[in-house]
């Protein structure tokens, strides 16, 4: 089952090292990472996406707890959040036949055309990762230049959160 753990850690060099190594040492894979300083600038939140059976996400969990870095940990999975993504994806946009196309496509996504060149669009799109996905399928493989995606960042709904 596909987790998403949000964590508070002491935003100092080497604190992402121990936490990613933590992950290989164990043989557990990280399908996307986002880090970053949060309001306080000596902590920084990381949200780890990862997959593992219920004992694997809990031996996990136990692991990070025990890391110095680590001030609080939350699997967002756990109750209502909201997780979000951002894609840069470079299209071909050869003609104004196909220009037109995937103009209609980014409005329908909700996607920002943010460059343009005499051959390429290039699009930013936001949200879960189905949404992007999705807008990949739409456009077309062959259209495809390039594709940049975060991964996912998550936030617990209502008064639920993550703060010391």
């Amino acid at each position: 089952m596909r987790h998403i753990i949000s964590l508070l850690m002491e935003n100092e060099a080497g604190a992402l090292s121990r936490v990613a190594g933590l992950f290989s040492a164990r043989g557990y894979n990280i399908e996307s990472l986002t880090v970053a300083p949060t309001e306080d600038p000596s902590l920084s939140r990381m949200t780890i996406v990862t997959t593992g059976s219920e004992e694997i996400i809990e031996q996990i969990t136990k692991q990070l707890n025990k890391l110095i870095d680590v001030v609080k940990l939350v699997d967002l999975t756990e109750g209502a959040h909201i997780e979000r993504e951002l894609m840069l994806i470079k299209l071909r946009a050869p003609d104004a036949e196909r220009r037109a196309e995937l103009k209609r496509l980014a409005d329908i996504f909700r996607g920002r055309i943010i460059d343009v060149t005499d051959s390429t669009y290039t699009i930013e799109l936001t949200g879960d990762g189905d949404k992007l996905d999705a807008f990949i399928g739409a456009v077309g493989e062959g259209t495809i230049i390039e594709t940049v995606r975060t991964g996912a960042s998550g936030i617990a709904r209502g008064t639920r959160s993550l703060h010391l």
